[in-house]
């Protein structure tokens, strides 16, 4: 009899400690906008545009946002912005969006980054607005890989991560 009791207690504070971590988070933003900040950029998650021909979010498929990045720092020479999710159980991460117009990403490469990077110094965002996030992922990124006027040979590269809570 006291080891059956010995026993569910074990057996109880085990599921109390397992149970917990295999609890899974969307990844919802509650508060919108939210915003991170470095030296060089600001990147502001806030609600998605909405209008005809634009994607609306579909309950227990995905969400959808707006993605506004900033330069709020010295000039740039180029410009690239990747937005990725992650895929629950996996290392892997998934790219949001793909080349434009279904082209090879290599091709007119270079002349976006540059066109983006103009627009950027010229204090116009970059803006995406509308885009989906699966209600799976738990974790959204944004990375800019861009190259400073004056060290034009040496790309740089700044992530934000933005995680349910």
């Amino acid at each position: 009899m006291v080891k059956k009791t010995i026993f569910a207690i074990c057996t109880l504070f085990l599921l109390n400690i397992v149970a917990p971590t295999l609890e899974t988070k969307a990844l919802t933003f509650d508060k919108l906008p939210t915003k991170q900040t470095s030296k060089q950029w600001s990147v502001q998650v806030d609600k998605a545009d909405q209008g005809k021909g634009l994607v609306k979010p579909e309950k227990g498929k995905f969400h959808t946002y707006s993605l506004e990045v900033d330069n709020i720092g010295k000039d740039v020479l180029s410009a690239e912005v990747h937005m990725f999710r992650n895929e629950p159980n996996s290392t892997t991460k998934f790219s949001l969006f793909s080349c434009p117009d279904e082209k090879e990403c290599n091709k007119e490469h270079f002349e976006r980054a540059i066109s983006l990077a103009d627009k950027l110094n010229d204090g116009y965002p970059y803006r995406f607005s509308n885009f989906l996030l699966a209600e799976k992922a738990t974790e959204f990124e944004v990375e800019i890989i861009w190259t400073q006027k004056g060290m034009e040979g040496r790309p740089l590269k700044e992530t934000f991560t933005f995680t349910a809570e």
